[in-house]
C-alpha cells in the first residue's frame, strides 16, 4: 500500500509542478504590469515547494517502496532523471531571481528581461519532457548497470 500511495503522490506532484511551470510560461509575457509580477512570484513560490516535495516523495519511493534503493542505484535512467530534474531546478533559478528583482523594483519589467526569462522557462518545459521518458524506461528495467 505504501508503494501505491508514494507512486500516486509522486505523479500528482509532478503534474502539479508541470502545471505551475506552464502557468508561469503563460503569465510571463511582454507588457505585463507590476501586479502580474507579484502574482507570478506567488506561483513561483509554489514551484519551489512542489519541487522540494517531489524530491522527498521521490526518494522515499526509491528507498521504501516495492523495488527498493538497490534497483534504482544501479539504473542509468534513474540517474538521468535525477540529473535532468537538477538541471531544470538550476534553470529555474534565474527566473526566480528576476521575479524577485522586478517585484522589489515596483515597476513593470522590461521586454528584454521578459524575453530572457521566457527562454529559461521554455528550456525547462523542453527538459521536462525527458522526465517521463526516463521514468518509463527505468520502470521497465532498461538502463541497469
Amino acid at each position: 500500500m505504501l508503494d501505491l500511495a508514494l507512486a500516486i503522490g509522486h505523479h500528482l506532484l509532478i503534474f502539479a509542478l508541470f502545471g505551475v511551470l506552464c502557468a508561469e510560461l503563460i503569465a510571463v509575457r511582454r507588457g505585463m504590469e507590476h501586479a502580474t509580477v507579484a502574482r507570478i512570484g506567488a506561483i513561483d513560490l509554489w514551484y519551489g515547494v512542489l519541487a522540494g516535495l517531489i524530491l522527498v516523495v521521490g526518494f522515499s519511493r526509491a528507498v521504501f517502496a516495492a523495488k527498493g534503493w538497490f534497483y534504482y542505484q544501479h539504473n542509468g535512467f534513474f540517474w538521468a532523471k535525477i540529473a535532468t530534474f537538477a538541471v531544470i531546478g538550476l534553470l529555474s533559478v534565474p527566473p526566480t531571481i528576476r521575479f524577485i528583482q522586478w517585484r522589489r523594483a515596483g515597476i513593470a519589467p522590461p521586454d528584454a528581461g521578459i524575453a530572457t526569462v521566457r527562454r529559461f522557462l521554455y528550456a525547462e518545459v523542453v527538459l521536462f519532457a525527458l522526465l517521463p521518458t526516463f521514468a518509463a524506461a527505468m520502470a521497465r528495467g532498461y538502463g541497469e548497470f
